[in-house]
């Protein structure tokens, strides 16, 4: 008897853990990552940053993955304060592990006081895929809000 209670448990307690080590569901993963590069400016890690841009980044103007990454480090040394806020996130799951990301974001920078210096509001298009189990944006397209485009 005790030996079939301790392996009802046994077997609860396996079945508890195979349920916490499953794993997140791909939106879900993809907002950690978003949340995860937001969190990686605003703390000044460029490098942590550019994990999740794809290798055949491009962005507006034809902006290629080198080209953002010395976009993003030229405005951490501009700026020794970089906040984000972003409205929430319009997340579309495409087909075979890909997604669009719409956002607005507040961008601000300065380097006294508590107020920063300089703002601007953009809309963005991200495109991004799922690679190796990881997402990583592959696209970007920005304009400020209300803008022509």
């Amino acid at each position: 008897m005790i030996r079939s209670v301790f392996n009802c448990m046994l077997c609860a307690v396996i079945m508890l853990l195979l349920a916490a080590c499953g794993r997140e569901p791909p939106e879900q993963r993809l907002r950690t990552t978003f949340a995860a590069m937001q969190e990686n400016v605003e703390a000044g890690r460029p490098g942590d940053f550019m994990d999740a841009v794809a290798v055949d980044f491009v962005g507006n103007g034809g902006l290629d993955r080198p080209g953002l990454e010395r976009l993003l480090k030229g405005q951490l040394l501009l700026n020794a304060k970089v906040g984000i806020q972003t409205g929430p996130l319009r997340v579309e799951m495409g087909e075979g592990g890909t997604a669009t990301v719409r956002f607005t974001v507040l961008l601000t920078g300065g380097n006294r006081g508590l107020l920063p210096e300089r703002g601007q509001m953009q809309e963005v298009v991200t495109g991004w895929r799922e690679q190796d189990g990881e997402w990583q944006v592959y696209s970007a397209d920005w304009e400020p809000v209300g803008g022509d485009g």
